[in-house]
């Protein structure tokens, strides 16, 4: 992974992000070197490898400077399929996948009106005969434009018709190839992250029955799986972007003299680095409890929420004392620092906001009363 990261220097990356372009050429390098595929088992084309791999992977595309938020839906997407696609599914989709004949980059779950309450989405799949007639909005939905096929998580029952709210939810392939200007239309999201990420509108929506992923109604237990691998890998990426800020602030602090001394040798330039180090490794361990239960088949929920959190607060704490004692240098873009700022700020927010894995950590690991 690092001698092809090698190969996209850091004006590679700066570019794409300031023409707010799609790095194509690093995705499709990655693609073809299989690395795409690792999560694929070997009898479909991939590597037949695990999470753990995974999430190494994706660290090292931060940590050598690049943004794995490009290329990260398919690791995790993948996931679903894997778990809970049928064999015609698997054996159609995935040596496809494993190929780069089709890419599995996005997943459609975040409404507007809901946000993160999942249970209550408003996009209804009803079915007429041999197909779903799909109709809704969805946003936040990321890399569409550079996505074959999309994860869709639609109602297929009312809410007023279940005994519990995560009933009678589903989960669909969607052929983007088919749906696009057929009953689905896409408006992009600009945003302060080069993250290709949209808005969706879902008029009538025509997909084959077939596309239904498992069974019909068990949709929002499969897509926990799904999730509980972006977390991972999320955290994961963090991981890179923090070893990154901290190898790029510890050799500027050694070379940067202020007052005839390098201003590493100061305490107050030493510690919060030090600390951002010391609260990666932390966050490093927790990836890989989460990376090792996951791949056992183990429940692994509260370890995914819980590195998530860990090393999007140690990235951003790493990202801080960077940029802080770049000083002014810290803003210029050619020195890369505040493209990665802003590139790991997103974690914060995304893909689950640090207050709810607190809410989940209060609710479910300390059976505290649930507070919302």
């Amino acid at each position: 992974m690092r001698d092809l990261c090698a190969q996209y220097a850091p004006e590679y990356h700066r570019s794409h992000d300031e023409a707010a372009t799609y790095p194509e050429e690093f995705v499709k390098a990655l693609t073809d070197a299989g690395w795409l595929a690792a999560m694929i088992p070997e009898e479909f084309g991939g590597s037949g490898l695990g999470l753990t791999e995974a999430s190494i992977i994706m660290e090292e595309i931060n940590r050598n400077g690049g943004n794995a938020g490009h290329c990260h839906g398919q690791m995790y997407n993948m996931s679903t399929l894997l778990k809970h696609g049928s064999d015609k599914q698997k054996a159609y989709y995935l040596p496809k996948i494993a190929a780069g004949e089709l890419r599995l980059q996005s997943m459609a779950v975040t409404e507007p009106t809901t946000g993160t309450d999942t249970t209550k989405l408003k996009t209804t799949a009803t079915k007429q005969g041999d197909k779903y007639i799909i109709n809704g909005q969805k946003v936040w939905i990321s890399r569409i434009q550079h996505s074959d096929l999309m994860i869709l998580l639609a109602r297929t029952t009312p809410i007023a018709n279940v005994k519990r709210k995560s009933e009678g939810l589903s989960v669909f392939i969607v052929d983007l190839r088919d749906a696009i200007g057929n009953g689905m239309q896409i408006s992009p999201i600009r945003n302060m992250v080069n993250h290709e990420t949209n808005e969706v509108f879902f008029d009538n929506l025509e997909i084959p029955a077939e596309n239904l992923v498992g069974e019909e109604g068990k949709g929002f237990r499969y897509i926990l799986d799904g999730l509980n691998a972006e977390r991972t890998l999320i955290a994961a990426e963090c991981i890179g972007d923090a070893y990154w800020f901290i190898e790029k602030v510890t050799n500027y602090a050694k070379d940067r003299i202020v007052f005839d001394r390098p201003i590493g040798q100061n305490q107050g330039v030493q510690f919060p680095i030090a600390k951002a180090f010391i609260n990666t490794e932390a966050a490093n361990l927790m990836r890989f409890e989460t990376c090792k239960r996951f791949d056992k088949n183990e429940e692994c929920g509260a370890q995914a929420n819980m590195a998530k959190m860990l090393a999007a607060d140690a990235s951003w704490e790493a990202a801080n004392a960077c940029i802080q004692f770049h000083g002014g240098y810290g803003f210029a873009s050619e020195y890369d620092v505040e493209r990665k700022f802003r590139e790991t700020r997103l974690y914060q927010v995304a893909p689950i906001s640090t207050n709810l894995i607190l809410s989940y950590v209060s609710e479910h690991i300390l059976d505290l009363p649930r507070s919302f």
